[in-house]
């Protein structure tokens, strides 16, 4: 999986650079830049299939992350967009532009790891399809409406009970008999929100449950609960959903 990096601070981009060349997903970093504009002058001399992911911030120098984004629509890369915590709205509205997923700063190496395993996945998926176009075989995943209801319930259920669990979008396609990439797309259809963010919504309520009838528990340990390994950035993440920190929405609840 061929991977550019784009973000204007040397040390972000040093440090994903060591996160993904230790990842068992055989990843190649084929460039590292500093703005929009270096990235786009690489991207733009690439061959279909040359480069799979974009991994880019919004605030650089010469291009913006946005204005990258741009230029891409017309390929088929996936786009990861890193954002600091006074980004994250600004990040959330930049998925209308075809953005694959958003980032938090910094960076939680499981959540980098879950989102590249399912691009990953989806890049063989797409292969296979134009395999399968070429060959003139049918289309496999056409479903009735009434399993696309029974399927999306059953994954709100899951999540409803697995909340505080590392989530792995394989192991539940795997559950409901579908691939990831379709899972991933119905979901969005039926529901309005990506698996993402409605993972997020359910955790951040099921957090407000903890603070709320179990004001001993430390602030540590209500994020490993609901599936966090780092209060940092559980406490980034409550703050911009609630508008209040972990212990400024515990005071307020007692």
């Amino acid at each position: 999986m061929n991977i550019i990096i784009a973000d204007d601070e040397e040390f972000i981009r040093l440090g994903l650079q060591k996160i993904l060349t230790k990842m068992d997903l055989d990843i190649h970093v084929i460039g590292s830049y500093s703005n929009g504009m270096d990235a786009w002058a690489h991207i733009s001399k690439l061959g279909d299939g040359e480069l799979d992911v974009l991994i880019t911030d919004i605030k650089m120098p010469m291009m913006d992350g946005l204005k990258l984004i741009e230029h891409l629509r017309d390929k088929s890369i996936a786009t990861i967009v890193l954002s600091g915590f006074s980004e994250f709205e600004y990040a959330r509205k930049a998925l209308r532009f075809g953005v694959r997923d958003y980032l938090l700063k910094p960076v939680d190496k499981a959540n980098l790891y879950e989102l590249l395993i399912q691009i990953k996945q989806e890049l063989g998926e797409q292969k296979q399809a134009a395999i399968e176009a070429a060959d003139g075989a049918l289309p496999t995943e056409v479903i009735s409406k009434e399993k696309e209801h029974y399927v999306i319930e059953q994954m709100k259920n899951i999540l409803e009970q697995e909340y505080g669990k590392n989530f792995e979008m394989e192991r539940m396609a795997e559950t409901v008999g579908m691939s990831a990439n379709y899972l991933s797309r119905l979901f969005k259809q039926e529901t309005g929100m990506t698996l993402t963010d409605y993972l997020i919504d359910i955790r951040i309520d099921k957090a407000k449950q903890f603070l709320t009838d179990h004001p001993n528990l430390k602030n540590y340990e209500i994020s490993q609960l609901v599936g966090y390994s780092d209060p940092v950035y559980f406490n980034k993440l409550f703050k911009k959903m609630t508008g209040d920190t972990p212990k400024d929405y515990k005071g307020k609840h007692r």
